[in-house]
């Protein structure tokens, strides 16, 4: 047990360092494609931030552990939605403001996102070939960012000077990489045993103590952005991880094996997801968000942790 928490703290570092180091090499290399900053939040930044959830996803179902993913998903969804954009504006102490066409889009794709895995998870099993539709909904995505960051660039009357390829950023991308492996392969099985031992549900600890590590980049990265007056690239990364969490991460995983959600995840985790995304949905129209509203998310995230904690 002492063993295991060492283990799992030290390997969430290596995790969350090497999405850092990736990430940012994404963006760089983002830049250099001249995508807008929105573009750049949601598609390169929330996905790469979101690369932890991924990689100890696929290593949980392989592993046959598969009911860590579920959980991790939700309370990773949760914890962007509530925490990290309520906690981001809170340490800023000014209101955001949501000026980009984009923002209406995403915000439907959001709860369309939750909607979808709502419906693929409610009878307690994922199978690929309907976490696939999940897929085909993010492709759909994806090129609608794509084409929508071209047109912009397009229409951008200041062209910079054409610069080489940043060869540097690619080759942190692939150490990057590395350490993502291997940093969710020893995440996961502290987690396992974790669980044994304490006798604790595996989705419990992943809704909880790994969720809100895996959830860490996304907190740095907004509350950095926020303060440099980059709210929509915050809310970009906050949307785009939630919707590749829910979308993309089970299709992929479902293909290493079946994915299985416990009843606890089903019964209170998923329905508070749900109200999390129809509230930030509502919140968001008037496109501004402001410190007592950001502030109300934090305390609805205490809330949902002490309900999780009480339960054990």
């Amino acid at each position: 047990m002492v063993a295991d928490l060492i283990i799992f703290p030290l390997a969430l570092s290596l995790l969350l360092i090497s999405a850092r180091y990736f990430t940012g090499s994404a963006e760089t290399i983002g830049k250099w494609m001249k995508l807008p900053a929105f573009v750049i939040g949601v598609f390169i930044v929330g996905i790469g931030t979101s690369l932890p959830e991924l990689t100890s996803g696929i290593l949980s179902v392989h592993k046959g552990v598969s009911e860590i993913l579920p959980g991790n998903l939700v309370g990773s969804t949760i914890s962007n939605l509530l925490l990290v954009t309520g906690l981001g504006i809170a340490v800023n102490r000014h209101d955001i403001s949501l000026g980009s066409t984009y923002i209406y889009i995403d915000l439907h794709y959001l709860l369309g996102s939750v909607f979808a895995f709502t419906v693929i998870s409610y009878d307690g099993v994922i199978y690929p070939t309907e976490a696939s539709i999940g897929a085909l909904i993010f492709v759909v995505y994806s090129i609608y960012l794509i084409r929508g960051g071209k047109e912009e660039v397009f229409h951008d009357k200041e062209h910079a000077h054409p610069e080489s390829f940043p060869v540097k950023a690619l080759l942190i991308l692939l150490a990057g990489a590395t350490g993502i492996y291997y940093g969710a392969e020893w995440t996961v099985h502290s987690i396992v045993d974790m669980a044994e031992i304490l006798e604790v549900p595996k989705s419990i600890i992943a809704l909880t103590a790994l969720s809100l590590g895996t959830t860490l980049p996304e907190l740095v990265v907004n509350i950095t952005a926020i303060k440099q007056g980059k709210s929509e690239m915050a809310i970009g990364n906050v949307l785009g991880s939630c919707i590749f969490n829910l979308l993309l991460i089970p299709a992929v995983a479902s293909f290493f094996g079946t994915i299985t959600v416990s009843p606890q995840l089903l019964s209170f985790s998923l329905p508070v997801m749900i109200g999390a995304a129809v509230l930030f949905y509502l919140l968001a129209q008037d496109k501004r968000i402001s410190v007592w509203e950001g502030m109300m998310f934090v305390m609805l995230f205490l809330l949902f942790m002490v309900k999780i904690f009480g339960q054990l």
